[in-house]
């Protein structure tokens, strides 16, 4: 039986890779993909200046204590509010753990005054991206293939398989419950 529930999947993960595919974007170190939200590399997020020049007030690091990721409060002391989710890359890491508490943190920090918000792994194309589709979904209401037309307007993109795969599992959950109460 799973193995029928794969291959719908299989289609629709390449559907959503077409959608990725689409972007004609070069990948640059840093985007606002949403007012206020930025997607960015490693390099963006460890450049106090960089971070003060865009105005970031607010700092989502989905490769916490990753090789090659410095950073955590202290690197920013009280310039930027800091918070660290110490996600792989991989195929199999269940990243959807921490979507609520990502979603809730870049929510809260865009309600703040002035608050401008920089999500960032290494590249800036998988975890993070991830994160800010989920935040699109969950708190912007938009369906999975829009949040993901809507930032490769932006930003070259380009999650995982796992991470779209979790995407699609956590849009289908959306759609259920939007089904059963339009207000959600």
């Amino acid at each position: 039986m799973s193995g029928n529930k794969q291959l719908p999947n299989l289609a629709i993960i390449k559907e959503l890779e077409l959608i990725l595919d689409s972007c004609a974007l070069e990948l640059t170190p840093v985007d606002e993909v949403w007012p206020n939200l930025y997607i960015g590399n490693v390099a963006v997020a460890q450049n106090r200046k960089r971070l003060q020049k865009l105005g970031i007030t607010h700092v989502l690091n989905a490769a916490h204590s990753k090789q090659g990721s410095i950073g955590d409060q202290s690197f920013y002391g009280n310039t930027c509010v800091y918070f660290g989710i110490p996600a792989e890359d991989s195929d199999h890491f269940d990243l959807s753990l921490y979507f609520k508490p990502a979603a809730d943190f870049i929510h809260k920090a865009l309600r703040s005054k002035d608050g401008k918000v920089l999500v960032h792994c290494i590249m800036g194309m998988s975890r993070s991206a991830t994160l800010v589709l989920v935040y699109l979904m969950l708190r912007q209401r938009l369906p999975l293939r829009d949040a993901l037309r809507r930032v490769v307007q932006k930003r070259a993109i380009y999650p995982n398989r796992n991470f779209l795969s979790l995407l699609l599992r956590l849009d289908e959950q959306l759609a259920f419950k939007r089904g059963l109460c339009p207000l959600l």
